[in-house]
């Protein structure tokens, strides 16, 4: 995974999380998601370039298509981070209640 930041940034397009919302389903070709949107195809283009900047999906060639699919990976990865920092949020705060 390339950082949180990256990841972070790109997750916080409203555009970009309903594409992952999409693509939690099955993998999908740049026209089957731009389809689903009332936006130009560059401009689907361009945040799918950002979604793999970020890790969280990642493409696949079949033939003349590319296919997009989610990189479970990476959310797996922050879920952890996620974790591990409620976990020694809560250990913290036991602390300062002694």
């Amino acid at each position: 995974m390339l950082g949180f930041p990256e990841t972070f940034k790109a997750l916080s397009d409203p555009i970009r999380r309903e594409i992952l919302v999409m693509l939690r389903e099955n993998k999908m070709s740049a026209g089957e998601i731009s389809e689903k949107f009332n936006m130009t195809n560059a401009t689907i283009s361009y945040h799918l370039s950002q979604l793999k900047k970020a890790g969280l999906i990642f493409e696949t060639k079949y033939k003349n298509f590319i296919f997009y699919e989610i990189n479970i990976s990476v959310f797996e990865e922050v879920m952890l981070w996620f974790s591990q920092f409620m976990e020694k949020g809560e250990k913290d705060n036991e602390k300062s209640d002694k």
